[in-house]
């Protein structure tokens, strides 16, 4: 696009660019309106009266009346003492004085012998005119008479009001952009799995669209809770008859049991992960400050003491981060199972820096392949061809468990190769 450029210099939040859209037409209706009354009133107000103030120099100097006394107080003129070596050597006036140019423009036009002006202030006007043989002349007359008075009065009054309407409109658009705020706010504190007070306000659209928002926020936290409460119930339907199986295996001579154990316990597995995905972050508690990186080596300890052959290699910055520590520490744990069950060694790492959080956890095992990796985040998905199964099965809720987690923390879980380990590498990063 042509004025793709121009993108980079626009404000990017709601109130400055609202700003912006108040400010711009009110700043080019200014200047328009200044620079047409002034080319077209002030300069051209200031040419006629230039032009008769030469006219009249002109008629007072008049050889044909030069014996007529009266003329020059008829005509306000006072002519005061004056010699060549007085006379400036060039056209004076102040530098922010617009209408003097004019003034001495026309005078020089106009006025027979003219040699110099003097523009001392805003009362007075001195013209020195020389003409033929007759001796130096110096008058002085009001500036009232050669130019519109008080021209930076329409600029005062145009500036102190505009700025003066600018504000109070301003004010009455920040009350209105208020409410679209309130609602990107409750939308984004829900996208990343907090509940905050929320009710429309503003304009019927503004007010539709909260209402829209409420509505939809409802379905979803309903649709959860339904969902966490039917797992919830086939699994403790589920778990009866497993305690039972198990009562009746261990009955068994052990040669015979040790198969059908082994089943009962991957079908234990099967329902803590179902439930675990779930669950979500419903039971997870509100996020709190969390000193990192004190919590990831908490949480990797407590896998190695579990015989995880898991190790923290490096930690970059410290600091506090708003999380929900149970859902991130079965995220993380997810992941190091992950590793352990798709390779022989884990390695994580934490870099915590002004803008956001970066857990790290890295693998030796065999990685998978860049175009199934979307794939692998998704619920129930499980790439066995590209993984070994030496160490059991899951049932490929790990991944999506711990996106999801991070999803709800305002963060993305991203999958890559392992520079070090060979393996697969997955990020959990969060903005701070």
């Amino acid at each position: 696009m042509t004025f793709d450029w121009l993108k980079r210099y626009m404000p990017r939040g709601l109130y400055g660019r609202a700003a912006l859209i108040l400010l711009l037409p009110v700043v080019a209706l200014q200047l328009l309106v200044s620079v047409v009354f002034v080319q077209r009133h002030f300069e051209g107000v200031t040419q006629q009266m230039s032009r008769e103030i030469a006219r009249q120099i002109n008629a007072t100097l008049d050889p044909a009346r030069a014996n007529d006394p009266d003329i020059a107080d008829a005509l306000s003129f006072d002519f005061l003492p004056t010699s060549p070596d007085a006379m400036p050597e060039e056209d004076l006036r102040r530098w922010y004085d617009f209408s003097g140019i004019v003034v001495i423009r026309t005078l020089r036009s106009y006025v027979i012998g003219f040699e110099r002006a003097h523009l001392v202030d805003d009362w007075t006007v001195l013209v020195w005119v020389k003409r033929g043989d007759d001796p130096l002349t110096l008058i002085e007359f009001a500036r009232e008479r050669a130019s519109a008075s008080n021209p930076h009065q329409l600029l005062v009054n145009m500036v102190v009001f505009g700025a003066l309407l600018t504000v109070i409109a301003y004010l009455y658009l920040r009350n209105q952009l208020r409410p679209i705020t309130r609602l990107a706010q409750a939308a984004e504190a829900f996208g990343r799995g907090r509940h905050v007070p929320y009710s429309p306000s503003g304009a019927v659209e503004v007010r539709a669209a909260g209402h829209a928002f409420l509505d939809m926020r409802a379905r979803i936290e309903r649709q959860i809770e339904q969902r966490t409460m039917m797992l919830s119930g086939i699994s403790h339907d589920l778990r009866t008859p497993l305690t039972r199986l198990r009562l009746a295996v261990s009955m068994l001579d052990e040669s015979d049991s040790e198969l059908l154990a082994r089943d009962i316990d991957d079908m234990q597995k099967l329902i803590d992960a179902f439930l675990d995905f779930a669950r979500g972050n419903a039971d997870s508690g509100q996020p709190e400050p969390t000193d990192i990186p004190d919590f990831v080596q908490r949480v990797v300890d407590d896998c190695a003491r579990s015989g995880t052959p898991v190790r923290l290699v490096e930690i970059a910055g410290a600091g506090q981060v708003m999380l929900r520590q149970m859902a991130m520490r079965r995220a993380i744990e997810n992941l190091i199972g992950n590793a352990e069950r798709y390779g022989s060694r884990c390695e994580v790492s934490v870099v915590l820096t002004d803008k956001s959080l970066r857990i790290r956890i890295e693998d030796d095992g065999p990685g998978i392949a860049t175009d199934q990796r979307d794939a692998a985040l998704r619920p129930f998905v499980r790439l066995d061809p590209a993984r070994n199964q030496d160490k059991g099965s899951g049932v490929g809720l790990g991944l999506a468990i711990a996106a999801d987690i991070a999803r709800a923390h305002g963060g993305v879980l991203r999958l890559g190769e392992s520079e070090s380990m060979g393996g697969l590498r997955a990020d959990i990063v969060i903005a701070r």
